[in-house]
């Protein structure tokens, strides 16, 4: 096990052994600046979809040393997490590009064709037609895909919705902010970085606080620290794991807890979870997403906070809904704030559209060109503001 400090690592890696394991993280390291020769007769990459950034730094250095690997492996449960683009660069390191091609550029004019864009600059492309089943059929002789429900014996999965309501006074703020954040975006077209920043904003404030100029939160409402106290309740004492995605977030849901809880950011925190200590455990789908083991601690997640990814979403809901999990199902529930852009994220969600441009779209319904009804839009400055939407 190459891990630890980097003498750790380089006493590991000098062993004898016929097995070495290092994560992803250290992969260039290993590659770039451990000293250590690269002679492995097979690599074994656990979640794939982790390289799947041609540009990134860990796959141009795994890139460098790929042809002395005779055989290569690739394992994930997401190889498209945002969209059929992902595929490139998973594929580039399992056959240097014998496939998919061996540019990116030669990849995206093949299968897919511009999408968002802005004069020459272009933000997001869009697959052909023909694209899908083209690509699956090109890469359909290296590929296995099984479904562990075909092949283990999984608990059933129940995904519910847990719906709040913003007061008057509530909705008024949310408008009002909102209102002013997409004033503040340019004129025209809405690119990927606004649409980003918008989004980020606006599902701050679905959760019931934002941060201001000067990082300070700012309070909205608790409707959604109400939701999430009933249904620990209604839990009677059984465990709950929470995922949140904003610090502020966290810091509102740990003031408002009344009863033992940790964050699972520590092996310690994360064996007290498994050994049924805590009755709530918090959890950030960035940081323990992948390769976690929480089936053992309990059977329900809360959402208290969307993710536009789709790869995060599903390898959080994984965390309990695995093989190990002894309990007969698994319940997510997802609070949603309703009125509010959680709407089109749970949709997104549903609909397995996590895309750059399902971003985007959720943002730009805000941004409307002058309707018929002068009384229900408001133009300022060449943009009109629809109070209907989101």
């Amino acid at each position: 096990m190459a891990v630890g400090t980097e003498q750790e690592r380089l006493s590991a890696l000098k062993a004898n052994a016929d097995i070495y394991i290092i994560n992803r993280e250290n992969v260039q390291w290993l590659i770039e600046k451990s000293g250590i020769p690269f002679n492995y007769d097979t690599v074994v990459i656990d979640e794939l979809s982790s390289f799947k950034n041609h540009q990134a730094k860990r796959f141009r250095a795994l890139m460098k040393v790929r042809p002395k690997v005779k055989r290569i492996i690739g394992l994930t449960g997401t190889p498209t997490s945002n969209g059929l683009m992902d595929l490139y660069a998973e594929f580039k390191l399992l056959d240097m590009g014998e496939r998919l091609g061996r540019f990116i550029g030669q990849y995206r004019n093949t299968y897919f064709e511009p999408d968002k864009r802005n004069g020459q600059v272009i933000f997001s492309y869009k697959p052909l037609p023909f694209a899908e089943e083209r690509i699956y059929k090109k890469i359909s002789d290296i590929t296995v895909s099984m479904k562990a429900k075909d092949h283990l014996k999984m608990p059933e999965l129940i995904s519910s919705e847990y719906e709040v309501y913003l007061s008057d006074s509530e909705r008024k703020k949310y408008e009002e902010l909102k209102k002013e954040l997409v004033l503040e975006t340019e004129e025209g077209e809405i690119t990927a970085a606004n649409a980003a920043a918008l989004s980020n904003k606006l599902c701050q404030m679905a959760n019931g606080a934002i941060y201001d100029e000067e990082k300070e939160v700012v309070k909205i409402h608790d409707r959604k620290l109400d939701a999430l106290e009933d249904i620990i309740e209604s839990m009677n004492g059984r465990p709950l794991l929470v995922a949140y995605w904003f610090k502020h977030d966290y810091d509102r849901i740990a003031d408002r807890l009344h009863i033992p809880f940790a964050k699972l950011d520590t092996p310690e925190s994360i064996a007290r979870w498994n050994n049924g200590e805590l009755p709530v455990a918090l959890i950030h789908p960035a940081s323990a997403g992948h390769g976690l083991n929480l089936q053992s601690g309990g059977n329900t997640l809360v959402w208290f906070g969307l993710t536009w990814s789709l790869e995060l979403y599903q390898q959080t809901v994984a965390r309990l809904w695995r093989q190990g999990q002894t309990s007969e199902t698994v319940v997510i529930q997802h609070i949603i704030t309703k009125g509010t852009i959680d709407e089109r994220i749970i949709r997104a969600l549903s609909q397995k559209d996590m895309t750059q441009a399902a971003l985007i779209d959720a943002v730009k319904a805000n941004l409307m060109t002058i309707r018929d009804n002068p009384r229900e839009n408001k133009k300022i400055g060449g943009v009109c503001y629809d109070q209907r939407m989101l």
